[in-house]
């Protein structure tokens, strides 16, 4: 093996953009099977977000054995419960979503979410956006327009349900960012894998359980594993590897996304998706470049 075949198989920031892209190939694939169930087979989009996650329970139960329950010892419990109460919440909408537009559309809509993590900064948090960043969000938006295109006969009401999930989950992210400097990662993992199931288990029954069966049944399973296996990969990527760094490599998610779309269920994007995920896409590496420079002007 050569020194330089051997630097590749030993340096972290290959490893690093390796398991970030594994992890956007586990997510292609459980958004292929998510949309199998939801829109092809039409079961549930709130019973498919339970039961999805119920498994992921499952699955991480080592975790769970390994860390204890006592790693929920904490002295901001409703911080907690809000925080994965968004969390779920921004699962429902995004499975519906998922139950009503085409993949390539709903990808490229949820990676709004770092557009409304500045926003929420700056109203929640007291952060200084300053003009760069809100430029930068204004830019964002412009191209989740031009995906939607809210001014045509085709539009639906539906199509802003991944929109919808990215401000949920952007807002979970906010909280999550401001218990980062207080608790352990520990703490905050725990919390969400204890509470996301039952949180989810309410939406459900609010809007009429389905108990799966046969076929349904295995692909949930198999979502539940795949949900595991996605978000193991990402905490190995963003271990091994600085997080600037990486990030990268997660927007190939979009072409990723696109390509299970079309090779599993024939969707074949239309032009102006591009230029409006050009502008998000511009847009999130211009905000990423921004604050690693901001970061080393601090240090």
């Amino acid at each position: 093996m050569s020194e330089t075949t051997q630097a590749l198989f030993t340096s972290r920031a290959m490893a690093g953009a390796a398991w970030m892209i594994l992890a956007g190939v586990a997510f292609a694939l459980l958004n292929i099977v998510t949309q199998w169930m939801t829109m092809q087979l039409g079961f549930s989009a709130t019973s498919t977000a339970f039961w999805q996650y119920a498994f992921a329970l499952v699955f991480s139960l080592p975790f769970l054995f390994r860390v204890g329950l006592s790693a929920m010892r904490t002295d901001y419990p409703w911080r907690h419960v809000v925080r994965v109460a968004l969390a779920a919440l921004g699962v429902g909408a995004w499975v519906s979503g998922l139950a009503s537009v085409p993949i390539w559309q709903a990808i490229a809509l949820v990676m709004t979410s770092p557009f409304f993590i500045i926003l929420g900064a700056r109203l929640f948090l007291g952060e200084r956006v300053g003009a760069a960043r809100w430029a930068a969000a204004a830019v964002g938006f412009a191209g989740a327009t031009i995906i939607l295109q809210p001014w045509s006969e085709s539009f639906a009401w539906a199509a802003l349900l991944p929109i919808l999930s990215a401000l949920l989950w952007g807002a979970s992210s906010l909280i999550t960012k401001s218990l980062t400097g207080i608790e352990r990662p520990e703490t905050i993992t725990v919390w969400l894998l204890v509470l996301l199931t039952p949180i989810n288990g309410v939406l459900a029954l609010a809007a009429g359980f389905v108990v799966p069966s046969g076929a349904i049944l295995a692909l949930l399973v198999l979502a539940g594993l795949l949900t595991v296996v996605a978000q193991y990969l990402l905490t190995l990527a963003y271990t091994v590897a600085d997080a600037a760094y990486v990030q990268p490599f997660d927007d190939l998610k979009l072409p990723l996304n696109v390509l299970a779309g079309w090779i599993v269920f024939g969707y074949a994007p239309s032009g102006y998706l591009w230029l409006g995920a050009v502008l998000i896409l511009g847009a999130s590496l211009f905000i990423m470049r921004n604050e690693m420079k901001r970061e080393r002007a601090t240090a």
